[in-house]
């Protein structure tokens, strides 16, 4: 029997899902206005429009003269100014299919960028039994890739064009992270025999590092790190105790903000706080022995994408905050912290009317942000004591 606390959450989460395609339409129908203000403890921060006419952004990364690389979900990558008044496409991309949430996802660039022009990006790849997550490095001179070499392939490649994960973070120790989604064959994140639901390690020229988890295990995708995800689209690195945070997609409701742990189960599908989009229950546990659990979960979810912990000076009331952004229900998040507990919450920009997909932090201290729609946007968060932007509500 499930307990009363249960079955509220299960009925919350479907008064959420009665609600959301109301929500849906009604962005759809009225345009997006210009980017509001942030007001955050009495104060007022500017928000600015860098790009726009963005074909569905995925990822930003910053390049060492000032300017931006954004992928495109549709299989562009552009390098646009750091202005915002001029953009080039980049070639030499591998193929790309760019159905439902698949295309051209993350990029990162190299630490050692200055030097070697490396960078890595992750996308969606045919293959036999159908599509799948693919990383791959090149060098980028001026325009133009060269040097290109696939070093992952997520595997086994199937029908379904959803819940690629596909966040990539180059970790304290140098080994790169991928982020996967199960491509919603939820049973498979617990199946270390393939890579679904689970986050990935490897050197950065594709190799696999002696240390990981599963290496030596038989039968075991030796890349493997951790298993039991559903669809991780946010990782980053905690400033202070160098741990690497994760989140990832729920299904309805059950989102979840989890600690990289070498070789950890986080559940997927044994444990959720979530319940499946027809409302029928998935689980009714929300822990189990074995299993990691969240630091945080939302229910209704948020469906988080992109992730920055702030460190710069532009807003010092914020340094250590963790900004995630929100796709459903369209909004900046911060999370305040001690530790590594979550103190307190503030929803940022839901008068923008537009999910948030990423969110990083530039070299120079800004935050940044990608709008995910057909017509989307670069954003950048000014501070309040930048010109127009008041310090103190009067």
């Amino acid at each position: 029997m499930k307990t009363t606390a249960v079955q509220s959450k299960h009925r919350t989460i479907l008064r959420f899902l009665l609600l959301l395609p109301l929500t849906i339409t009604a962005c759809e129908i009225h345009p997006a206005p210009p980017p509001p203000p942030i007001y955050a403890e009495g104060r007022r921060y500017g928000t600015v429009t860098i790009a726009a006419n963005l074909d569905h952004p995925w990822a930003i990364a910053f390049l060492p003269d000032g300017s931006f690389l954004v992928t495109e979900r549709s299989g562009r990558l552009l390098k646009i100014s750091g202005d915002g008044r001029n953009r080039e496409k980049i070639t030499g991309l591998p193929p790309i299919v760019a159905e439902e949430q698949g295309g051209l996802l993350d990029v990162i660039t190299d630490p050692s960028f200055r030097s070697n022009r490396t960078i890595f990006f992750s996308y969606t790849a045919q293959g036999p039994g159908g599509t799948g997550t693919e990383v791959a490095r090149a060098k980028l001179t001026g325009t133009r890739l060269s040097e290109l070499r696939i070093i992952f392939r997520a595997q086994p490649k199937t029908p379904v064009n959803k819940h690629f994960g596909s966040r990539l973070l180059i970790a304290p120790d140098g080994k790169l992270l991928i982020t996967l989604g199960e491509k919603t064959e939820m049973h498979q994140a617990q199946n270390l025999q393939n890579h679904l639901g689970s986050i990935i390690r490897i050197n950065p020229d594709g190799t696999v590092p002696e240390d990981n988890p599963f290496r030596h295990k038989p039968g075991a995708r030796p890349e493997i790190f951790t298993y039991g995800n559903r669809n991780v689209q946010g990782i980053a690195i905690h400033p202070v105790s160098g741990e690497i945070w994760f989140h990832e997609h729920g299904p309805l409701g059950g989102d979840e903000l989890n600690i990289l742990k070498k070789g950890a189960n986080y559940g997927w599908p044994i444990v959720t706080y979530g319940i499946d989009y027809s409302g029928s229950v998935i689980s009714d546990k929300t822990e189990a022995p074995g299993i990691t659990a969240p630091i945080l979960h939302w229910s209704p979810c948020i469906a988080p994408s992109g992730m920055a912990f702030y460190t710069g000076d532009r807003y010092p009331e914020w340094k250590g905050n963790l900004f995630i952004g929100s796709l459903v229900q369209m909004h900046l998040r911060r999370l305040i912290l001690n530790g590594n507990k979550v103190t307190g919450q503030q929803e940022f920009l839901r008068d923008l009317h537009e999910r948030i997909r990423d969110v990083r932090q530039g070299p120079d201290g800004f935050l940044y942000l990608l709008t995910d729609h057909d017509n989307g946007r670069l954003l950048r968060i000014e501070p309040p004591d930048a010109p127009g932007s008041p310090k103190r509500l009067k």
